[in-house]
């Protein structure tokens, strides 16, 4: 098999941190018909899920940041956000690692390959993804703790559906991959999630504020947090879904420089199935 070319989602071969970052945009673009829509009705689910904890009158939307200095409410609400997109990426890094898989090997997945359930493993996905926003939930009640747990669980996904490991091994072999090569996966990720944080942010807060300058903003605590939470979601919409992309071609990479990957589908045998090519052990 072939290199699949310089303009490929995913060229054979490992990647800078630049290319990595184009490469997810290019995977979430080919596949942003199931991504984002997905990715709608779980940031959708977080926005209601967050709803109570923002209704103390000293969370001010749009930002929701403390107006009497921090307490420990505000630090459950951070922290409880900080799993919630820990369990919606994961759950996106499903059908984003299929994806990346197939584009690995030089085709592009269509959206009812990547809907149909078989050889999906969405059931070992869903018992995993809030193991994970568990970790996380954990690591940001210490503070910046949270950046350890965040960086090393952001492969568990396609550690179950590309590499096929058993459901208990997936978290340790994400984990293994994250910190290979001196980190550099979980750097990358920190970086990714940093870059997407800073453009959310401006994003929600822009569209706040630009519908306020236009009067379409309604006024009163009750309405304010109402807009607040679909500006919210409507970012995270494709905020949550390019993130999972970038964690699913973090690991490919990662596969790529630490396992020899690229090297090994150049040197298999023509007729192997794709999961087969991928599978971690064969």
């Amino acid at each position: 098999m072939s290199d699949v070319g310089p303009t490929a989602v995913l060229p054979r071969r490992p990647l800078t941190v630049g290319e990595l970052l184009d490469s997810a945009v290019l995977l979430l673009r080919g596949h942003g018909r199931l991504l984002i829509p997905l990715g709608a009705l779980l940031a959708v689910g977080e926005q209601l899920l967050l709803r109570p904890l923002r209704a103390d009158p000293g969370i001010v939307p749009p930002a929701y940041l403390p107006q009497l200095g921090l307490s420990g409410r505000y630090w459950l609400l951070l922290a409880v956000g900080a799993a919630t997109e820990a369990v919606i990426i994961t759950l996106l890094g499903n059908p984003a690692a299929r994806a990346a898989g197939a584009a690995l090997l030089g085709r592009k997945a269509r959206v009812p390959e990547l809907l149909r359930p078989g050889g999906a493993r969405w059931g070992a996905t869903l018992v995993l993804a809030p193991l994970v926003g568990l970790v996380v939930l954990v690591a940001a009640l210490l503070g910046p703790v949270w950046l350890l747990g965040y960086a090393l669980f952001g492969s568990v996904a396609a550690a179950l559906v590309v590499d096929r490991v058993g459901a208990a091994r997936a978290p340790g072999r994400a984990a293994t991959l994250a910190v290979r090569g001196g980190g550099r996966a979980a750097a990358v990720r920190l970086l990714g999630y940093l870059g997407w944080w800073i453009l959310r942010v401006g994003l929600a807060l822009g569209t706040w504020y630009g519908l306020d300058q236009l009067d379409l903003v309604a006024g009163g605590s009750v309405a304010d947090r109402w807009t607040a939470m679909i500006v919210w979601a409507a970012v995270n919409s494709v905020a949550y879904p390019a993130l999972a992309c970038l964690d699913a071609v973090i690991h490919l990479d990662n596969r790529m420089r630490t396992e020899g990957l690229d090297i090994r589908l150049s040197r298999s045998p023509a007729g192997l199935a794709e999961p087969v090519l991928l599978a971690a052990d064969r």
